[in-house]
Protein backbone atom coordinates (compact mmCIF):
# COMPACT_ATOMS: atom_id res chain seq x y z
CA UNK A 1 0.00 0.00 0.00
CA UNK A 2 3.09 2.55 0.60
CA UNK A 3 4.53 1.83 -2.59
CA UNK A 4 1.35 2.60 -4.66
CA UNK A 5 0.41 5.95 -2.32
CA UNK A 6 3.66 7.11 -3.51
CA UNK A 7 3.08 6.43 -6.88
CA UNK A 8 -0.55 8.04 -6.73
CA UNK A 9 0.70 11.11 -5.07
CA UNK A 10 4.11 11.31 -7.80
CA UNK A 11 1.44 11.47 -10.21
CA UNK A 12 -1.10 13.50 -8.46
CA UNK A 13 1.93 16.40 -8.39
CA UNK A 14 2.70 15.83 -12.08
CA UNK A 15 -0.80 16.54 -13.14
CA UNK A 16 -0.89 20.20 -11.53
CA UNK A 17 0.61 22.71 -13.19
CA UNK A 18 3.91 24.44 -12.07
CA UNK A 19 3.06 27.39 -10.39
CA UNK A 20 5.03 30.56 -10.47
CA UNK A 21 7.59 31.40 -7.80
CA UNK A 22 6.22 33.85 -5.25
CA UNK A 23 7.31 37.15 -5.95
CA UNK A 24 6.69 38.60 -2.11
CA UNK A 25 6.69 36.77 1.53
CA UNK A 26 5.49 37.81 4.31
CA UNK A 27 7.84 39.69 6.48
CA UNK A 28 7.62 41.41 10.28
CA UNK A 29 6.90 45.09 10.38
CA UNK A 30 9.31 47.53 11.41
CA UNK A 31 6.59 48.74 14.31
CA UNK A 32 6.52 49.47 17.98
CA UNK A 33 4.93 49.41 21.20
CA UNK A 34 1.45 51.58 20.85
CA UNK A 35 1.59 52.71 24.33
CA UNK A 36 4.51 54.91 24.16
CA UNK A 37 3.30 56.39 21.08
CA UNK A 38 -0.19 56.99 22.29
CA UNK A 39 1.78 59.15 25.21
CA UNK A 40 3.76 60.77 23.34
CA UNK A 41 0.53 62.20 20.97
CA UNK A 42 -1.39 63.18 23.96
CA UNK A 43 1.40 65.03 25.42
CA UNK A 44 1.70 66.53 21.94
CA UNK A 45 -1.40 67.64 21.91
CA UNK A 46 -1.38 68.95 25.19
CA UNK A 47 1.85 70.90 24.35
CA UNK A 48 -0.01 72.38 21.06
CA UNK A 49 -2.75 73.18 23.18
CA UNK A 50 -0.93 75.08 25.74
CA UNK A 51 0.84 76.90 23.00
CA UNK A 52 -2.28 78.10 21.43
CA UNK A 53 -2.97 79.12 24.46
CA UNK A 54 -0.31 81.07 25.42
CA UNK A 55 -0.38 82.79 22.47
CA UNK A 56 -3.67 83.74 23.59
CA UNK A 57 -2.67 85.20 26.47
CA UNK A 58 -0.01 87.47 24.64
CA UNK A 59 -2.29 88.67 21.94
CA UNK A 60 -4.20 90.42 24.66
CA UNK A 61 -1.52 92.02 26.36
CA UNK A 62 -0.49 93.43 23.09
CA UNK A 63 2.39 91.01 22.22
CA UNK A 64 0.92 90.57 18.27
CA UNK A 65 4.33 88.72 16.79
CA UNK A 66 4.70 86.62 20.16
CA UNK A 67 0.99 86.09 19.48
CA UNK A 68 1.28 84.42 15.99
CA UNK A 69 4.45 82.14 16.40
CA UNK A 70 3.12 80.75 19.35
CA UNK A 71 -0.44 80.09 17.72
CA UNK A 72 1.24 78.52 14.72
CA UNK A 73 3.68 76.95 17.05
CA UNK A 74 0.57 75.07 18.66
CA UNK A 75 -1.27 73.98 15.37
CA UNK A 76 1.78 72.78 14.00
CA UNK A 77 2.76 70.53 17.09
CA UNK A 78 -1.43 69.76 17.19
CA UNK A 79 -0.96 68.42 13.19
CA UNK A 80 2.01 66.89 14.32
CA UNK A 81 0.60 64.70 16.96
CA UNK A 82 -2.85 63.89 15.23
CA UNK A 83 -0.99 62.69 11.95
CA UNK A 84 1.46 60.75 14.69
CA UNK A 85 -1.25 59.51 16.35
CA UNK A 86 -2.81 58.06 13.02
CA UNK A 87 -0.30 55.52 13.08
CA UNK A 88 -1.54 53.53 16.07
CA UNK A 89 -3.28 50.14 15.31
CA UNK A 90 -5.19 47.48 17.47
CA UNK A 91 -4.40 43.87 16.37
CA UNK A 92 -6.74 41.40 17.48
CA UNK A 93 -5.29 37.71 18.34
CA UNK A 94 -5.87 35.54 15.13
CA UNK A 95 -5.86 38.65 13.22
CA UNK A 96 -2.58 40.68 11.38
CA UNK A 97 -2.25 43.80 9.31
CA UNK A 98 -0.52 44.12 5.90
CA UNK A 99 1.35 47.27 6.05
CA UNK A 100 2.23 49.14 2.58
CA UNK A 101 3.96 52.53 2.07
CA UNK A 102 3.40 53.83 -1.71
CA UNK A 103 2.63 50.95 -2.73
CA UNK A 104 5.13 48.66 -1.67
CA UNK A 105 4.94 45.76 1.08
CA UNK A 106 6.57 46.64 3.87
CA UNK A 107 5.43 43.70 6.20
CA UNK A 108 2.97 42.68 8.53
CA UNK A 109 2.47 42.85 12.14
CA UNK A 110 1.27 40.22 14.16
CA UNK A 111 1.94 41.25 17.36
CA UNK A 112 -1.49 41.60 19.59
CA UNK A 113 -2.05 44.78 20.92
CA UNK A 114 -1.72 48.23 20.43
CA UNK A 115 1.27 48.79 17.96
CA UNK A 116 2.50 51.38 16.42
CA UNK A 117 4.02 52.07 12.62
CA UNK A 118 4.74 55.00 10.22
CA UNK A 119 1.34 57.20 10.07
CA UNK A 120 1.93 57.54 5.89
CA UNK A 121 1.34 53.66 5.43
CA UNK A 122 -1.54 51.74 5.04
CA UNK A 123 -2.62 48.97 7.22
CA UNK A 124 -4.97 46.31 5.75
CA UNK A 125 -6.68 43.53 7.82
CA UNK A 126 -6.52 40.08 7.30
CA UNK A 127 -7.80 36.78 9.54
CA UNK A 128 -5.48 34.25 10.41
CA UNK A 129 -8.01 32.19 12.39
CA UNK A 130 -8.84 28.48 11.12
CA UNK A 131 -11.36 28.44 8.62
CA UNK A 132 -13.80 25.82 7.22
CA UNK A 133 -14.63 25.60 3.73
CA UNK A 134 -17.84 22.95 2.84
CA UNK A 135 -17.95 22.15 -1.20
CA UNK A 136 -21.62 22.26 -2.95
CA UNK A 137 -22.57 18.44 -3.99
CA UNK A 138 -20.81 17.98 -6.77
CA UNK A 139 -22.05 15.34 -9.37
CA UNK A 140 -19.10 13.73 -11.61
CA UNK A 141 -18.28 10.85 -13.43
CA UNK A 142 -15.83 8.50 -11.42
CA UNK A 143 -12.84 6.57 -12.84
CA UNK A 144 -15.52 3.76 -14.41
CA UNK A 145 -17.93 6.21 -15.83
CA UNK A 146 -20.30 6.22 -13.25
CA UNK A 147 -22.25 9.37 -12.26
CA UNK A 148 -21.53 9.94 -8.36
CA UNK A 149 -21.76 12.58 -6.47
CA UNK A 150 -19.68 13.79 -3.43
CA UNK A 151 -18.72 16.94 -1.35
CA UNK A 152 -15.88 17.85 1.18
CA UNK A 153 -14.31 20.17 3.55
CA UNK A 154 -11.70 21.88 4.08
CA UNK A 155 -10.14 23.44 7.45
CA UNK A 156 -7.53 25.96 6.37
CA UNK A 157 -5.84 29.26 7.59
CA UNK A 158 -3.48 31.89 6.20
CA UNK A 159 -0.15 31.62 6.82
CA UNK A 160 1.74 34.17 4.30
CA UNK A 161 -0.24 36.84 4.73
CA UNK A 162 1.65 38.29 1.90
CA UNK A 163 1.09 35.55 -0.75
CA UNK A 164 -2.50 35.68 0.19
CA UNK A 165 -3.20 39.51 -0.08
CA UNK A 166 -0.79 40.18 -3.28
CA UNK A 167 -0.19 37.16 -5.04
CA UNK A 168 -3.86 36.17 -6.02
CA UNK A 169 -6.33 38.13 -6.12
CA UNK A 170 -9.26 37.23 -3.99
CA UNK A 171 -7.83 34.79 -1.39
CA UNK A 172 -10.99 33.31 -0.57
CA UNK A 173 -12.44 32.49 -3.89
CA UNK A 174 -9.06 31.43 -4.80
CA UNK A 175 -9.39 28.58 -2.17
CA UNK A 176 -12.96 27.81 -2.94
CA UNK A 177 -12.31 27.48 -6.39
CA UNK A 178 -9.04 25.11 -6.31
CA UNK A 179 -11.20 22.83 -3.48
CA UNK A 180 -13.41 22.02 -6.15
CA UNK A 181 -11.29 21.68 -8.71
CA UNK A 182 -9.35 19.22 -6.67
CA UNK A 183 -12.13 17.31 -5.69
CA UNK A 184 -13.40 16.76 -9.15
CA UNK A 185 -9.65 15.68 -10.14
CA UNK A 186 -9.60 13.16 -7.10
CA UNK A 187 -13.66 11.70 -8.17
CA UNK A 188 -12.54 11.09 -11.81
CA UNK A 189 -9.12 9.19 -10.55
CA UNK A 190 -10.30 6.41 -8.78
CA UNK A 191 -13.68 4.46 -8.75
CA UNK A 192 -16.87 4.19 -5.87
CA UNK A 193 -16.12 1.16 -6.14
CA UNK A 194 -12.82 -1.30 -7.01
CA UNK A 195 -13.63 -5.12 -8.51
CA UNK A 196 -9.71 -5.48 -7.78
CA UNK A 197 -7.66 -4.54 -4.78
CA UNK A 198 -7.12 -0.94 -6.18
CA UNK A 199 -7.92 2.18 -4.62
CA UNK A 200 -11.48 3.14 -4.55
CA UNK A 201 -13.23 6.42 -3.13
CA UNK A 202 -15.54 4.10 -0.76
CA UNK A 203 -13.07 1.39 0.58
CA UNK A 204 -9.91 3.33 0.85
CA UNK A 205 -11.52 6.22 2.42
CA UNK A 206 -8.18 7.41 4.49
CA UNK A 207 -5.33 6.98 1.68
CA UNK A 208 -8.30 8.73 -0.83
CA UNK A 209 -8.35 11.91 1.94
CA UNK A 210 -4.48 11.82 2.12
CA UNK A 211 -3.98 12.43 -1.53
CA UNK A 212 -7.10 15.07 -1.49
CA UNK A 213 -4.95 16.79 1.13
CA UNK A 214 -1.81 16.42 -1.03
CA UNK A 215 -3.44 17.63 -3.78
CA UNK A 216 -5.25 20.64 -2.27
CA UNK A 217 -1.53 21.77 -0.56
CA UNK A 218 -0.25 21.91 -3.84
CA UNK A 219 -3.11 23.86 -5.12
CA UNK A 220 -3.03 26.68 -2.86
CA UNK A 221 0.34 26.84 -1.77
CA UNK A 222 0.59 30.46 -4.06
CA UNK A 223 -2.10 32.08 -1.94
CA UNK A 224 0.03 31.36 1.13
CA UNK A 225 -2.82 28.66 2.72
CA UNK A 226 -2.15 26.06 5.13
CA UNK A 227 -4.38 22.84 4.65
CA UNK A 228 -4.80 21.40 7.82
CA UNK A 229 -7.39 18.64 7.06
CA UNK A 230 -9.83 17.28 4.29
CA UNK A 231 -12.64 15.56 4.26
CA UNK A 232 -15.30 13.88 2.07
CA UNK A 233 -18.55 14.64 3.82
CA UNK A 234 -20.86 13.36 1.00
CA UNK A 235 -20.18 10.75 -1.23
CA UNK A 236 -23.15 8.29 -3.04
CA UNK A 237 -24.20 6.99 -6.68
CA UNK A 238 -25.90 9.56 -8.39
CA UNK A 239 -30.03 9.10 -8.22
CA UNK A 240 -29.86 7.58 -11.57
CA UNK A 241 -27.91 4.61 -10.85
CA UNK A 242 -28.34 4.30 -7.09
CA UNK A 243 -31.23 1.69 -7.35
CA UNK A 244 -28.84 0.01 -9.96
CA UNK A 245 -25.98 -0.18 -7.92
CA UNK A 246 -27.70 -0.99 -4.76
CA UNK A 247 -28.64 -4.23 -6.56
CA UNK A 248 -25.35 -5.01 -7.62
CA UNK A 249 -23.86 -4.83 -4.00
CA UNK A 250 -27.03 -7.00 -2.92
CA UNK A 251 -25.98 -9.39 -5.25
CA UNK A 252 -22.14 -9.49 -3.84
CA UNK A 253 -23.24 -9.67 -0.60
CA UNK A 254 -25.54 -12.41 -1.51
CA UNK A 255 -23.18 -14.20 -3.43
CA UNK A 256 -20.30 -13.69 -0.37
CA UNK A 257 -22.58 -15.36 2.12
CA UNK A 258 -23.20 -18.28 -0.17
CA UNK A 259 -19.76 -18.52 -0.71
CA UNK A 260 -19.05 -18.97 3.10
CA UNK A 261 -22.16 -21.42 4.06
CA UNK A 262 -20.92 -23.62 0.91
CA UNK A 263 -17.29 -23.79 2.39
CA UNK A 264 -18.84 -24.24 6.22
CA UNK A 265 -21.05 -26.87 4.86
CA UNK A 266 -18.11 -28.57 3.11
CA UNK A 267 -16.38 -28.50 6.12
CA UNK A 268 -19.04 -30.12 8.05
CA UNK A 269 -19.73 -32.85 5.63
CA UNK A 270 -15.85 -33.54 5.87
CA UNK A 271 -16.12 -33.80 9.51
CA UNK A 272 -19.10 -35.81 9.59
CA UNK A 273 -17.32 -38.69 7.05
CA UNK A 274 -14.40 -38.71 9.29
CA UNK A 275 -16.39 -39.17 12.42
CA UNK A 276 -18.56 -42.20 10.93
CA UNK A 277 -15.19 -43.91 9.57
CA UNK A 278 -12.99 -43.49 12.73
CA UNK A 279 -16.04 -45.02 14.65
CA UNK A 280 -16.79 -47.48 12.14
CA UNK A 281 -20.31 -48.00 13.39
CA UNK A 282 -21.77 -48.00 9.62
CA UNK A 283 -19.71 -49.27 6.51
CA UNK A 284 -19.98 -47.00 3.73
CA UNK A 285 -19.06 -47.46 0.11
CA UNK A 286 -18.23 -44.70 -2.64
CA UNK A 287 -21.82 -44.81 -3.46
CA UNK A 288 -23.76 -44.61 -0.22
CA UNK A 289 -20.48 -41.84 0.38
CA UNK A 290 -21.79 -39.80 -2.28
CA UNK A 291 -25.43 -40.07 -1.26
CA UNK A 292 -25.01 -38.44 1.77
CA UNK A 293 -22.26 -35.47 0.72
CA UNK A 294 -25.63 -34.82 -1.53
CA UNK A 295 -28.04 -34.88 1.09
CA UNK A 296 -26.43 -33.38 3.93
CA UNK A 297 -24.95 -30.26 0.97
CA UNK A 298 -28.79 -30.30 0.74
CA UNK A 299 -29.53 -29.40 4.37
CA UNK A 300 -27.10 -27.16 5.27
CA UNK A 301 -26.94 -25.05 2.33
CA UNK A 302 -30.63 -25.00 1.85
CA UNK A 303 -32.47 -21.85 2.26
CA UNK A 304 -35.74 -23.62 3.78
CA UNK A 305 -36.30 -26.31 6.80
CA UNK A 306 -35.32 -30.20 5.95
CA UNK A 307 -37.62 -32.43 5.04
CA UNK A 308 -37.32 -35.99 6.33
CA UNK A 309 -37.77 -38.80 4.10
CA UNK A 310 -38.44 -42.31 5.27
CA UNK A 311 -36.85 -44.54 3.19
CA UNK A 312 -38.89 -48.00 3.58
CA UNK A 313 -36.36 -49.94 1.16
CA UNK A 314 -32.55 -50.06 0.46
CA UNK A 315 -30.75 -47.19 -1.35
CA UNK A 316 -30.18 -49.37 -4.08
CA UNK A 317 -33.78 -50.27 -4.98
Amino acid sequence: MPDTIGTTDAVTSADIPERPAPQVREKPAHDIGGGLALLLGLAGLLAGAGAIAWGIAFGNSGQAAACAVLVVCGVLIGLASVTAMSGLNTVAPGEARVVQLFGRYRGTIRTEGLRWVNPFTSREKISTRVRNHETAVLKVNDAYGNPIELAAVVVWRVEDTAQALFEVDDFLEFVSTQTEAAVRHIAIEYPYDAHDDALSLRGNAEEITEKLAVELHARVEAAGVHIIESRFTHLAYAPEIASAMLQRQQAGAVVAARKLIVEGAVGMVEEALERISEQGFVELDEERKAAMVSNLMVVLCGDRAAQPVLNTGTLYQ
